[in-house]
């Protein structure tokens, strides 16, 4: 595998990277987008046109309700705003305000008790629909789990409407090809836009040992295919369903969890325990599109500085590997604005 297709290595070894590039590689794409289309976003910051709440099941308190509701903001970046907490600021959708990755992206900024858990699944709406100012008001650091993934959020917005201003939105790309390594032969790819196109590119592959298996999907960043890929549930094991129902309820953290076969999919050692979704071809893709849309995009939504242009090689990566790459591009130095 020559060199010039994963550029510099910023963490990891070459020679294992060469060998998961060339198993990538080999991966059939099992469903794929032309890569020429319009994006549909505007050339100017955006907002929303009306604020608009949405309503559902606690994630980690699946008894209680928790509300999300989106206003529109002239200030720059996606924020959270803890409502139950006397005094709180609102947190900054940054990498900077990163505090855990160990299972999802957790926000938190000043005190301890100002966090936000499980923001993936909202924040990617900021790339995905091209809305760059919200401010998000919230009952608790708990955010509600729909049965359609963010499909409930993505109609929410849209209903609320997305307005531009007149001023004109960043765009930035990676100033090289970079790649970092992770654990288990995953690994991600940066690569820079070609020209003054500000349009972002997914190339992004699963491998799982089980019902799973084996995933690849291509498609440019959209808002009509993310709206899609929204619509996508994430995944868990029957091991690990088995074990938040039973063993798991002794523990804090595990007992009041929302997951239900509704709004998790479940997948068995050699087939789905509930029913899948995103069939294509007579298969489904469900793992792949919950993964590129609503989890790598969430990564990218951590990029406070502008819309990011360019390609995304995703391999067998997850939350720690990706906000890990948005660290060293900071860190680096290595955005540039086009």
């Amino acid at each position: 595998m020559a060199k010039k297709t994963y550029g510099t290595i910023l963490i990891g070894d070459e020679e294992r990277i060469g060998r998961s590039y060339e198993k990538f590689l080999a991966q059939p794409i099992d469903q794929e987008f032309p890569m020429d289309g319009e994006d549909g976003y505007s050339a100017n910051q955006t907002t929303i046109g009306k604020p608009v709440a949405i309503t559902g099941p606690g994630t980690f308190f699946g008894n209680a309700q928790r509300t999300l509701r989106f206003e529109p903001s002239p200030a720059g970046g996606w924020f959270f705003h803890r409502q139950d907490l006397v005094a709180a600021m609102p947190i900054l959708v940054s990498v900077n305000n990163i505090w855990t990755t160990v299972r999802n992206i957790v926000l938190c900024s000043g005190s301890p008790h100002n966090y936000m858990r499980m923001v993936e699944h909202i924040i990617a709406l900021k790339v995905g629909m091209g809305v760059d100012n919200v401010m998000i008001r919230v009952d608790s650091g708990d955010p509600p789990l729909f049965d359609r993934g963010s499909a409930d959020l993505v109609e929410a917005i849209e209903s609320a409407g997305i307005v531009s201003s007149q001023r004109p939105a960043t765009c930035l790309t990676v100033k090289e090809p970079v790649t970092i390594e992770g654990p288990n032969g995953s690994f991600l790819t940066f690569l820079p836009a070609e020209g003054k196109s500000c349009k972002l590119f997914v190339d992004c592959a699963v491998d799982f040992k089980s019902a799973i298996g084996k995933q690849r999907i291509r498609f440019p960043v959209t808002g009509s295919i993310f709206k899609q890929g929204a619509f996508a549930r994430t995944n868990t094991t029957l091991w690990k369903m088995i074990f938040s129902k039973t063993i798991g309820q002794i523990f804090a953290d595990v007992r009041n969890l929302g997951y239900t076969t509704k709004n998790i999919q479940v997948a068995g050692r050699w087939r789905y325990i509930n029913k899948p979704g995103f069939i294509h071809n007579g298969k489904s893709l469900e793992p792949a599109w919950h993964r590129a849309a609503l989890d790598l995009l969430a990564a990218i939504a951590l990029i406070d500085r502008g819309r990011l242009a360019g390609t995304i090689i995703s391999y067998k990566s997850g939350h720690a590997l990706d906000v890990q790459m948005i660290k060293e591009l900071y860190q680096r130095d290595l955005f540039l604005e086009m």
